[in-house]
């Protein structure tokens, strides 16, 4: 089993903040750890200055991880919080894998297991779901793998209710996983109003039993190309709405302008 932890928005703190951050970061694990049974001293890290990646016994029961010291940790990490202004507070983002590691290695772990953790854990889809929880402590994101063995098994533990499937794709770094990811004590349709985290190039997110690269986005039109201006409806951003519609019962019609970013084919610009 293998865990990496981040911490948000840690490069833009100062020398004291980060050195209380780093020195707080490490005081929360090990009593969230302790509170739920898990020793620290078993763990295998290797430390970065805003996280670390952890190893962990093979003995250690993989959903005690999920659905308590995660838990555990994101109630200590809201109390912490509660009393910090934002610079000041530690905010997580955990991924959590399993696979084959060297511990030998003279630079660290080798093991495609080991990047497959790291890149979920910095993925984009992670940073913005927890971005969009501003009371938040961690956002969680699990491999294929742990969500059908361990979240999916255990639902007594882990609500797999909670996590919503996202496909992420990386190519500078010829990267492609599947992943799931939830936000801990937040329900996934407050992430951005009843929608997934925005989806960046090369990302798209789905909700749970919903076929990757499916569904539906703004407007009721497919999630993977802007909706048709002339449908109607009224729409945020950079897309134009033409005409009269009307919002909420008993609303005035009106008509609204935005900017035009796309123009069909054979269109006069």
């Amino acid at each position: 089993m293998l865990i990496c932890v981040d911490m948000e928005r840690y490069s833009g703190r100062g020398n004291v903040q980060q050195y209380e951050a780093q020195q707080d970061f490490h005081r929360l694990l090990r009593e969230a750890a302790g509170e739920v049974g898990l020793q620290r001293e078993g763990w295998t890290t290797q430390q970065s200055g805003d996280g670390e990646l952890a190893i962990l016994p093979r003995e250690l029961p993989e959903a005690h991880l999920i659905g308590r010291f995660v838990p555990e940790l994101n109630r200590r990490l809201r109390r912490y919080n509660a009393s910090r202004l934002p610079s000041a507070r530690i905010r997580l983002r955990i991924a959590v894998h399993q696979g084959m590691v060297h511990l030998d290695g003279a630079n660290g772990f080798p093991g495609r297991a080991v990047v497959l953790v790291s890149r979920l854990c910095d993925a984009a889809p992670v940073r913005r779901a927890l971005a969009a929880c501003p009371d938040a402590g961690i956002a969680l994101v699990v491999s294929s793998d742990i969500y059908r063995d361990v979240v999916t098994e255990y639902p007594e533990q882990i609500r797999p209710d909670r996590f919503q499937r996202i496909d992420v794709l990386i190519p500078d770094k010829q990267f492609q996983a599947q992943a799931w990811l939830c936000v801990v004590d937040e329900d996934v349709a407050a992430w951005t109003g009843g929608e997934s985290p925005e989806p960046s190039d090369g990302v798209r997110e789905s909700r749970p039993g919903e076929k990757a690269g499916t569904g539906t986005g703004r407007g009721g039109a497919p999630a993977n190309r802007a909706p048709d201006p002339a449908a109607g409806g009224i729409r945020t951003g950079d897309i134009r709405v033409d005409g009269q519609n009307a919002v909420g019962h008993g609303a005035m019609a009106i008509g609204s302008v935005g900017r035009d970013v796309r123009l069909r084919p054979g269109t006069d610009r």
